[in-house]
């Protein structure tokens, strides 16, 4: 049921110099799936990575931090079905055997493997069934393999999310190419969602480590499902230097911003095709907040509206109760927003309406046209706070009867 969502064309996916990828079926959870990646990368690859803020961070999640700060990273195994959190020191047992594996098949060191599990949470991770998977994902390495990783790492997801992009880069072309996962679960501080970006541009690890903090923050930072923030969330930025471009190490030069304008593109990309399918949705809604003292605010204001289980039925429904919203906004935390200042608008792609202004409903509103712009499946919330120049956006979805089925009956 995703909102303007098309599985990706393979033709469309275009291999990034220096990566190759495997899968296998490896019956971890389900038998007959997918359910197995491993992605190799050339040696002088550097890679950087932001991770869930959730305090029961699973196994994996805690090796890979270990591991990006030990060694240059030749590869990455991940498993479906099985999310190896909260699964104490077995859990961390099974994930570093996991990389040994990995490590003995391709001729590395453990330490320089990262591991990412997603699925169910407080089960054992199937670690012998895992294993025994990876010399089939090792034999199926290649570099066009982009579609079928994509579909590997879907857990509720009903579609594959992959985008690819080109920039020009010191006179070279950079290829980028990235897949993510995730339908629910996913809250901003990263989401039960796992997203992969390489490029083939030459950076330095600094400005590395910085961009995809900032990818993150524009991107899969700024999405909400359901408010649920996973213990197995992780966004990792690859860039291998094929490219040949001089390598980047000034982030004031014009080589960094266009590098990081194409992260940030295709990562927003990626993350936007989570909330697309989100576990239910019918509605892809964009909540842009403008006129704060600062981002941060906005945020708050954003996030309340974009996180609202009244809110979200309500668009469901294609219900005009737009009071909602505005009791979103008042609860947001900004202890001195004046709401007489206020103003909020409803838009879709073909018109926009003003719905509140002054403490309270427009006197040009009129729930008819309310109600015909919440039939649409891609719909606008703007808010403008009138208190400074500052602004920012979150993407979500609505919430439907599905929502609750899927999430019912996840462990079956």
């Amino acid at each position: 049921m995703a909102v303007n969502l098309n599985t990706p064309n393979p033709a469309d996916l275009l291999p990034v110099a220096g990566v190759r990828l495997g899968v296998a079926e490896a019956g971890i959870r389900k038998v007959n799936r997918r359910d197995l990646t491993v992605i190799e990368l050339v040696p002088g690859s550097r890679v950087a990575g932001v991770f869930t803020t959730n305090r029961f961070c699973a196994a994996p999640v805690q090796l890979c931090k270990a591991h990006l700060q030990e060694a240059q990273i030749r590869a990455l195994v991940i498993n479906t079905g099985v999310a190896n959190a909260g699964t104490g020191e077995p859990g961390l047992a099974n994930a570093r055997a996991t990389c040994e594996a990995l490590a003995a098949q391709l001729g590395v060191a453990a330490n320089q493997v990262l591991p990412f599990s997603t699925g169910v949470i407080l089960e054992p991770l199937p670690v012998d069934r895992l294993v025994a998977g990876l010399p089939r994902a090792v034999a199926d390495l290649r570099a066009d393999a982009w579609f079928d990783a994509a579909h590997a790492i879907m857990t509720t997801d009903t579609l594959a999310k992959a985008v690819s992009s080109t920039v020009e880069i010191g006179g070279r072309k950079v290829t980028l190419t990235g897949m993510s996962k995730g339908a629910g679960m996913i809250k901003p501080n990263m989401a039960t969602m796992l997203g992969y970006l390489a490029c083939d541009a030459a950076v330095s690890q600094a400005l590395l480590d910085q961009l995809v903090r900032e990818a993150a923050d524009l991107s899969f930072n700024s999405i909400t499902v359901d408010g649920d923030t996973s213990t197995n969330d992780s966004f990792i930025l690859i860039a291998t230097g094929r490219a040949g471009n001089t390598e980047i190490v000034d982030a004031a030069s014009a080589d960094y911003r266009k590098l990081r304008d194409a992260v940030v593109d295709v990562s927003i990309r990626l993350a936007q095709a989570i909330v697309r399918d989100g576990e239910g949705a019918t509605k892809f809604m964009t909540i842009a907040v403008e006129g704060g003292k600062d981002r941060d605010e906005c945020r708050k204001v954003a996030y309340a509206v974009g996180h609202s289980p009244l809110v979200k039925t309500a668009f469901f429904a294609s219900d005009p109760n737009l009071g909602r919203i505005l009791a979103a906004i008042g609860y947001a935390g900004i202890a001195d927003l004046d709401v007489s200042t206020l103003r909020v608008w409803l838009g879709s792609p073909a018109e926009s309406v003003l719905v509140a202004e002054h403490g309270g409903r427009a006197a040009s509103y009129r729930e008819e046209d309310g109600a015909r712009i919440m039939k649409e499946a891609e719909l606008t919330v703007r808010i403008d706070l009138a208190r400074g120049g500052a602004a920012a956006t979150v993407w979500t979805c609505d919430f439907s009867y599905d929502y609750v089925k899927i999430n019912a009956d996840y462990r079956s």
